[in-house]
Formats: structure tokens, sequence, C-alpha cells
């Protein structure tokens, strides 16, 4: 495993399950953290983003099926993998949970050795540590830990601004449309004024300086180096 650890959310109505998973976890080094019911689990989603997520099926209120699917709708989430511990062991079930944008099915009661096994195996798929900064010599961004270092000094950047810097700086020289900002920061769902984009934009360039992201008017913004 990388030396840092790779954060983990265990989704489960059941406490006992949910510190018998912790427990294993913690033993091997991850970074866990824990919701009871989906509406938790969405909230823990947006506030850690964890890069992988182990999601009850059978949950009162929202099943785990629907809360993968809101994951899966969200295009910020994409590198986030996901996969289902039921009890249920029907083909229509595993169907319906790949269905719903799952990586891996994996089924309770569980066995420790076989749920680490499977977990190593997922986490293979992440990215590797150098994929964590993009480092553009005064300019280093670290997408884990969400910081930007400008000319060796901490800047403080609000999530959305460092989620909208590192979106841009993804990919230096493409020229991202307003649509495709809106649908990335703030999901398709959710209707922000039409300043908003701008607003936050000034309060980047403010912070990082003005030369690096270029207004392509009436179209959108990219980053340059």
């Amino acid at each position: 495993m990388s030396s840092k650890p790779y954060k983990l959310l265990i989704v489960d109505d059941e406490p006992d399950i949910l510190e018998f998973i912790e427990y294993n976890l913690y033993k091997e080094g991850y970074d866990v953290r824990k919701a009871v019911n989906g509406k938790e689990a969405l909230k823990l989603i947006e506030e850690e983003k964890p890069h992988l997520i182990l999601l009850d099926v059978m949950m009162p209120d929202m099943d785990g099926f629907e809360v993968c699917r809101k994951v899966r709708s969200n295009s910020k989430y994409d590198d986030i993998l996901i996969a289902f511990l039921t009890a249920k062991r029907e083909d229509l079930a595993q169907i319906s949970g790949l269905d719903a944008g799952a990586d891996d099915y994996i089924s309770k009661p569980i066995k420790p050795k076989l749920l680490m096994s499977r977990i190593a195996a997922l986490v293979r798929r992440l990215p590797n540590e150098a994929d964590t900064l993009i480092d553009f010599g005064e300019i280093v961004i670290n997408k884990e830990e969400f910081t930007v270092i400008s000319n060796g000094k901490e800047l403080v950047l609000a999530r959305k601004e460092f989620e909208l810097l590192l979106l841009l700086a993804s990919k230096p020289g493409k020229v991202f449309t307003r649509e495709e900002i809106y649908k990335k920061i703030w999901g398709s769902d959710l209707i922000v004024g039409v300043r908003t984009i701008d607003v936050h934009i000034r309060k980047v360039r403010e912070k990082i300086g003005s030369k690096y992201i270029t207004t392509i008017k009436g179209i959108g913004y990219k980053f340059d180096i």
C-alpha cells in the first residue's frame, strides 16, 4: 500500500458490521469513514471524497442502488470506486448493482481475508501517488490534500474555488465552456446564479495571479502556463 493511506467510506445500517469492517480496514492501514444511511453517506462523499465506498444494498429510506446512482450521476465523482456489500446473492441483484455503476460486489457474511483481497485489487486501479500532484513550478496543486502552493507559500482556497482551479489546470490550454464548468463543479441538477462562475474565477485569480486563467469571451475559460 502507498505510504499515504487510501480513504475508504463504509455505509451500512448495522453497527456490528460497521465496527467489524472498520477494525479490519484500520489494521491494513486504510483511512476509514463511516455512515449509517444513504443521506449521511452522500454528505460525507461531498465533504471527504473517498477513494472507495463499501456500500450496503439493503438500507431503509435510500438503498445502496440509489446512493450509487446519485454518485455516478455526478461527474466530479467519476474516479471514486464503489463496491456493494449485500447478503443478497441472486444474479438479478448483482446485475442491478453493476448496472447502477458499481465496480465490485461483495457478499455477506464478510470474510476478512477475502474482503481485504478484493479491496486491494480495487485500489490498484487508482492513480499512483505521483498522479496526485499537478506541478507547474510556480504553482503546485495537490489533488489529495486539496492544497495549492504558489512560490512556496500555501494558498487558502474555498472548496469550489479549489475544484474550479483543479478542473482548469487538469488540462492546460483546453477551453472549458461555461456549461461544462457548471456541470462538473456544481452538478447538472443544481441551479446557480449566472454570475457564479465569474465570481469564483475572480477569487481564484486574486489568489494565484491573473496570468494563469484566460477568459475566452462568449465561451468559457482556460488555464495557461
